[in-house]
């Protein structure tokens, strides 16, 4: 019980002092492709770099972003942005039946963009974000992978 409340009266504390996208790290899950974990840190006002460790295709991808964040002009803590970055990963050709045989599962490599909306509130500690991600492999399984989107909740710091 007494742990209970110290970690309820820690959260209340926390989310009094956060207030729109102010906030520096933000950590969550995402669901959606790739489905997985999310982090996201604000280098200035309008730079972060996001990277992203999901599941896919029976394996395993690790991606990271450089993203640009941009005011809707609005409504406060609503902001939209845009990004590229790359990806490696894992993926079992199995899995997947858009995978030929001369993929074999092996590592892939690619380049991805981002396009994306995201809120925090002022009244708790959250990031809602929803996004498009589109990729393209350039080693392992080569050519376009596809346009991803996800939706993501995280705890801001």
């Amino acid at each position: 019980m007494k742990k209970t409340s110290l970690l309820l009266a820690f959260v209340a504390i926390i989310s009094f002092s956060v207030s729109g996208q102010d906030y520096k790290t933000s950590v969550g899950l995402r669901a959606g492709l790739p489905y997985g974990l999310t982090a996201k840190h604000f280098l200035s006002k309008t730079n972060a770099v996001e990277g992203i460790l999901a599941s896919s295709w029976g394996g395993f991808v690790i991606t990271g972003l450089y993203e640009n964040e941009h005011w809707t002009g609005q409504y406060p803590g609503l902001n939209w942005f845009w990004g590229a970055g790359a990806h490696i990963g894992f993926w079992d050709a199995d899995r997947n039946p858009n995978f030929d045989e001369t993929y074999g599962g092996n590592a892939v490599l690619g380049l991805d963009a981002i396009l994306g909306l995201e809120y925090t509130f002022d009244e708790i500690p959250l990031n809602l974000s929803i996004d498009l991600l589109p990729t393209f492999n350039i080693i392992g399984y080569t050519g376009w992978g596809g346009i991803n989107g996800a939706i993501s909740v995280r705890y801001v710091f």
